[in-house]
């Protein structure tokens, strides 16, 4: 009804038939309107009666007769004030001053309004010469408030004592000064202000509203509570008491009696932008990020300057993932307020989101020098140095936040990473230990202890570890699953497979067990099986994106890239909501050499998300892919900008540079990136491919040096010597390198490498054994197995290289580069088998040149010139530079009769100089036609 809070049985008909009665009386016998003045008079009784909503509309009407009359002005604006529309309040109340009346009269109930709207400077700036007639002390005490927000504490504490000088016992003064002892950590003195003001003003509603919230501040939740029902008892429409006891249920999880006060705000208020506030902080509570973003928004269009909705906008960016949009609300909040505590740690978390690290020490530093009993500060700045590579500062942080909170389990594992970037492993695992015993509820510490001795490759000290877990937590699948990956590190393929069953048994829809168990099947060559176990997850769940790409990874293993298209297609398709999928497909197609599908899907995600950094970066990547290095540069450094204290945005930069020939620019992007990060190689190993194309050989062998000092336990600085070695033709000293280099990091990659040396050095048979021991030992890597099938090829020992070939096969039977390379060596060995090997490798792969090459010349071989012939004219459409495949093409028009044709196919691929291996071929049957 009228919306006064009151129950239909408190209030009085006049009330409750005010609003007609005050449309009827608008009008006399006559049909004349009532005047403005006694329109303003009916709304001065039904403030009386305490019917706001009654006066505001009387007041309204009253406005249309004399729009220009400042006293009806103030009066509106002095009701909306009361009604918690500040905005509204705003607006007439400065109506009023530009209508001429007296500043000193209007100022107390229009600062109010700014106050609210965080206009804490505006307050200052207004009321900076005051006089000491009408509502003296009131504006003082409002001054003093605005100063208190804007941390200036010292004139904020004068401006308060100024107050209860004009009017001894004031309320406000006295609450202000409750407020700044508070503001200076002054708990005892807090209170007895507070005492003093509700023992003075007993009736006075707002006193003990603001002695509840100093209890609460002091978590003495029940007192709080009391002092916010006795408010709304002495003013049922006291919205503030109503909004402060929603924000008790909010932070002890009370939601649906947070609504209720919150709904009752709304009767008693509806356009109460703090009631909205306080909602958006309800759903920000109960994980509802959109919805309260939403409403936050709607605030900040009408109020931009309310710095608590700037705030919590931050907060609520920041829990969606949106770290620029966040960074930039609070870089609003931290211009007006500097010293929020909160806010402070929300922008060096955020920084520390966006990689920002130098940025995020700069932002706590000033906040560590004068604060020194907030853990949470301490274990953020831990972080930050720990990633700047500060691990001495990184361990003092971790340390102080342990001291200020020893139950802290999460501290102690922070405190340990750091000291391992330190190498001090003991130390790490001692604290991992203590953390371990003090984290009961999730075991957190206790999974990093294990991880860590894995790491160390220390499995029975890990297993021990994950046993005593077990001991605790019989029923934890993860811990089970981490058992079976210590078996799976010491090779136990039997004992790991059980324990990620035993992980199932207790839930059977554990994704991480499920996938280790494929990747067991995989090992033991049983592709199937492991794409079973993805699509039993599917069953139950068609959405899961984690199946899809595992299933997307199993066809790229069995090299079906179709395949794993169709399956990150459909992850994306089936999730239209979540931008991950998406992004993933997106970064298969570049994989797959799809460019064109990577651009578009790239440029329709923009338009969803155009401030995604992530798609940035997806654009500019594919972009690049197409052959657009302009359009590509062009977004690469929009990301380094948006990323200014990013190393890595600093080298994609340099290598876009670099593809366009603009090795100067490359240089500079590269020095950025290791003036912010001085360790990143792969900076370095850049810097020394530009020196080698600069014909500089000597300076990147330089690089090379430093970086095997700098980064001693990694093998690229021992790699990039060898690379080196190998161009000046020294495969001897290449080797040596190579060898330090497979020391520190085993992979196929460097053998293959070490294996090349070693050939040319005159070692073929010490190079052969070692890549055969590598192969004993690593059965199913595929790249080496089909290196060395390459190597036997090159040397014409077809057997061996089928022998290769053929166990590859087995292990990824629908591999098409594969059936295609056993193809053409059975071709080579006449055997018939070829063209079934060539017309499988078709079937997986019918766009690709080199398998239409193998099947076409086999086809052509064997007599089916018509076929074949149009098998090679589609790769030579697609690989026109391919002289081998056109010499093919060639012979097939010669031997399906179209001879002109051939003789023109010939005479083309002999007008240039370009070897082949059947050129001397070529020149016969050109002569012949």
């Amino acid at each position: 009804m009228s919306g006064s809070g009151k129950t239909i049985t408190q209030m009085k008909s006049t009330a409750i038939l005010a609003p007609v009665i005050a449309v009827i009386l608008i009008l006399s016998a006559c049909g004349k309107p009532m005047d403005a003045q006694a329109l303003v008079a009916e709304a001065k009784q039904y403030q009386q009666q305490g019917n706001d909503k009654a006066a505001i509309i009387q007041l309204k009407n009253a406005l249309q007769q004399s729009p220009n009359d400042p006293e009806i002005r103030y009066l509106l604006g002095t009701l909306y004030n009361r009604e918690g529309d500040i905005q509204s309040a705003e607006k007439e109340l400065n109506k009023a001053l530009d209508l001429g009346m007296d500043p000193v009269k209007v100022l107390p109930g229009l600062s109010r309004a700014w106050l609210g709207m965080g206009k804490f400077q505006q307050v200052l700036d207004e009321t900076g010469k005051l006089s000491d007639k009408g509502n003296f002390a009131e504006l003082l005490a409002l001054r003093g408030n605005a100063s208190l927000a804007l941390g200036k504490f010292e004139e904020a504490k004068v401006l308060f004592e100024q107050a209860l000088q004009d009017k001894p016992g004031f309320s406000d003064a006295l609450t202000g000064l409750a407020r700044y002892s508070l503001a200076r950590n002054d708990i005892e003195s807090a209170m007895n202000f507070s005492e003093e003001a509700v023992k003075l003003n007993p009736e006075n509603s707002d006193a003990v509203l603001f002695r509840g919230d100093l209890l609460r501040a002091q978590n003495k939740i029940d007192e709080a509570l009391a002092d916010y029902d006795k408010a709304i008892k002495l003013n049922p429409e006291s919205e503030a008491a109503y909004i402060n006891r929603a924000t008790i249920s909010i932070s002890t999880k009370k939601f649906e009696a947070a609504q209720a006060d919150l709904d009752a705000v709304r009767k008693i208020a509806p356009g109460s932008l703090l009631a909205a506030y306080t909602q958006a902080l309800l759903d920000f509570s109960q994980g509802k990020h959109a919805v309260a973003l939403e409403t936050l928004q709607r605030i900040l269009s009408s109020a931009p300057g309310h710095l608590p909705s700037v705030l919590l906008a931050g907060a609520t960016q920041f829990a969606l993932g949106s770290f620029p949009q966040a960074g930039q609300y609070v870089e609003q909040y931290l211009k007006a307020i500097p010293n929020n505590l909160y806010a402070i740690k929300l922008m060096a978390s955020i920084q520390l989101k966006n990689n920002q690290v130098k940025q995020a020490i700069t932002t706590l530093t000033p906040a560590l020098k004068s604060v020194q009993q907030d853990p949470q500060l301490f274990a953020l700045a831990g972080e930050a140095y720990m990633r700047s590579k500060d691990f001495t500062k990184a361990s003092e942080y971790f340390e102080k936040a342990g001291e200020l909170a020893p139950d802290n389990a999460s501290l102690y594992t922070a405190l340990a990473m750091s000291k391992m970037g330190q190498g001090d492993s003991k130390s790490a695992i001692a604290d991992l230990e203590q953390a371990a015993q003090l984290d009961d509820q999730s075991g957190r510490a206790g999974v990093m202890l294990v991880l860590t001795h894995l790491q160390l490759r220390e499995f029975d000290k890990a297993l021990k570890a994950v046993e005593s877990q077990l001991a605790e937590q019989p029923d934890n699948p993860l811990l089970h699953n981490l058992k079976g990956g210590i078996y799976l590190g010491k090779k136990d393929l039997a004992k790991a497979r059980s324990s990620f069953n035993q992980a199932l048994s207790i839930q059977s829809d554990y994704f991480p067990a499920i996938s280790n168990l494929a990747r067991i099947d995989m090992q033991e060559n049983h592709p199937e099986a492991a794409q079973q176990r993805f699509e039993d997850v599917l069953k139950r769940d068609k959405k899961n994106v984690q199946a899809m790409n595992a299933l997307a990874g199993i066809a790229l293993a069995r090299g079906n890239k179709e395949e794993a298209t169709g399956w990150l297609e459909k992850a994306s398709r089936e999730n239209p909501d979540e931008l991950q999928p998406a992004l993933q497909l997106g970064a298969h197609y570049l994989a797959v050499n799809d460019p064109g599908k990577s651009l578009a899907l790239a440029k329709k995600l923009q338009g969803i998300h155009p401030d995604n950094l992530s798609i940035v970066e997806l654009l500019a990547r594919s972009y690049l892919a197409t052959g657009d290095k302009d359009a590509a540069l062009e977004n690469f450094q929009k990301l380094a900008a948006r990323l200014p204290d990013s190393a890595p945005a600093q080298l994609q930069l340099a290598q876009i540079y670099s593809s366009m020939q603009n090795n100067k620019a490359a240089a500079g992007s590269l020095k950025k990136a290791l003036t912010i990060k001085p360790d990143l190689w792969e900076a370095k190993l850049m810097q020394a491919q530009l020196a080698v194309a600069a014909d500089r050989v000597e300076d990147a062998f330089n690089i090379s040096h430093d970086l095997q000092k700098q980064h001693e336990k990694l093998p690229v600085g021992f790699e990039l010597e060898g690379d080196l070695q190998m161009r000046q033709k020294n495969a001897a000293a290449a080797a040596t390198a190579y060898e330090k280099a497979l020391s520190r990091q085993k992979n196929s990659q460097l053998l293959i490498k070490l294996h090349t040396a070693l050939s040319q050095s005159g070692k073929e048979k010490q190079a052969d054994q070692r890549l055969n021991q590598w192969l004993k030992e690593n059965p199913t890597d595929a790249v080496t197995r089909t290196y060395l099938a390459g190597v036997y090829l090159a040397s014409k020992k077809y057997d061996p290289a089928i022998k290769e070939y053929q166990t590859i096969l087995k292990q990824h039977p629908d591999h098409a580069a594969t059936l295609n390379n056993l193809a053409w060596v059975y071709q080579q060995k006449k055997d018939p088998v070829a063209l079934e090997y060539a017309e499988k490798a078709y079937k997986q792969a019918p766009d690709s040149p080199a398998i239409l090459d193998t099947l076409g010349w086999i086809l052509i071989e064997k007599g089916d010139a018509e076929r074949g012939t149009s098998l090679l004219q589609k790769a030579v459409t697609a690989v026109p530079e391919a002289a081998e495949i056109r010499y093919h093409y060639a012979v097939g028009l010669f031997k399906s009769g179209n001879k002109a044709e051939a003789r023109q196919e010939l005479e083309k691929l002999l007008g240039g100089d370009k070897p082949f291996p059947q050129r001397d071929d070529a020149k016969k049957l050109l002569e012949s036609l």
